[in-house]
């Protein structure tokens, strides 16, 4: 891939930033703040991202979250990213999303990330 739709965004969609990478709301998003966090240079996934790119993704997480705390006042927070076409992954640039969770959005949300497989989610017994 040598384009990315991500770096087609304009810098005024930018929530935050910095040398290496930047946060951008997500433009189908699965909660209100849905947020995507994005390197300025394009890899597939995580596992091509450089250390400092990846220190520079995990710092952006902290300040989005602040910022999102402040402004939707979540009561929680899934935080994740797809590798490859066999877990999801339909742009192929890296993202990490960061998604505000919040009391009720879904019926029970144990099982958290696991629920990416249907029926593996909760797998704690039922009542």
């Amino acid at each position: 891939m040598s384009t990315s739709p991500f770096l087609a965004r304009p810098r005024s969609d930018w929530v935050a930033s910095n040398s290496l990478a930047f946060a951008i709301r997500d433009l189908y998003p699965v909660a209100p703040g849905h947020t995507l966090i994005v390197p300025h240079r394009l890899v597939a996934t995580w596992f091509e991202a450089t250390r400092d790119e990846k220190v520079a993704i995990i710092d952006l997480i902290e300040v989005v979250k602040e910022t999102l705390q402040g402004e939707f006042r979540p009561d929680g927070y899934n935080v994740g990213f797809n590798a490859g076409e066999a877990a999801g992954q339909t742009v192929m640039h890296l993202h990490v999303h960061v998604i505000p969770r919040y009391r009720g959005d879904v019926e029970d949300p144990r099982g958290g990330v696991r629920h990416v497989i249907p029926g593996k989610g909760n797998y704690l017994p039922t009542a």
